[in-house]
């Protein structure tokens, strides 16, 4: 089973994707893709640890290359957050682009009992964008699509509230 969580910055998207994921019987395995490039990074990194420690999540760090990861099989996994692990696939010189991040997906889905996916909606700011940063907006929005054609379950978090946009809340 596939789930995308999306939702816009501090809606409460990884709470529920941690919540959801702490229902599920077995093993639980965060996959966390953001890299530590300076100290803003850092400090989002650690406000996620103290969010999840004692909930029972074997943290795997991931930045690139989901496809080649190893995770115990059957497992419960979270990928925190497709936004990161886009932006790394793309920008990235080692990157594979949109292509790496999806077929990564489809082989960690293969090999997993629940694959919860984080994602950022990120075409509500209302602002006009150019260049690069048009262009990875587009990317995003392709792959949620994408992903979220294929997934049993897709809900979006506004303000902390769920809205199950597809399939339904266990």
């Amino acid at each position: 089973m596939v789930t995308i969580v999306i939702g816009g910055a501090a809606s409460g998207k990884s709470e529920f994707a941690e919540a959801l994921v702490q229902t599920l019987p077995g093993q639980r395995v965060y996959v966390a893709t953001m890299e530590p490039y300076d100290g803003e990074c850092l400090a989002r990194i650690e406000k996620h640890r103290r969010q999840r420690a004692g909930k029972g999540f074997l943290t795997l760090e991931r930045y690139r290359d989901l496809g080649g990861l190893a995770v115990p099989a059957g497992a419960n996994v979270l990928l925190e957050c497709m936004s990161n692990l886009l932006a790394n696939e793309l920008y990235s010189p080692q990157g594979g682009g949109s292509a790496a991040v999806l077929g990564g997906v489809e082989r960690l889905s293969q090999r997993c009992a629940h694959l919860t996916i984080v994602t950022n909606e990120v075409f509500s700011g209302g602002c006009d964008y150019e260049g690069d940063t048009l262009r990875y907006l587009r990317e995003l929005g392709a792959v949620n699509r994408a992903l979220a054609a294929q997934a049993d379950r897709v809900v979006e978090v506004v303000c902390g509230c769920p809205n199950v946009l597809k399939g339904r809340l266990p």
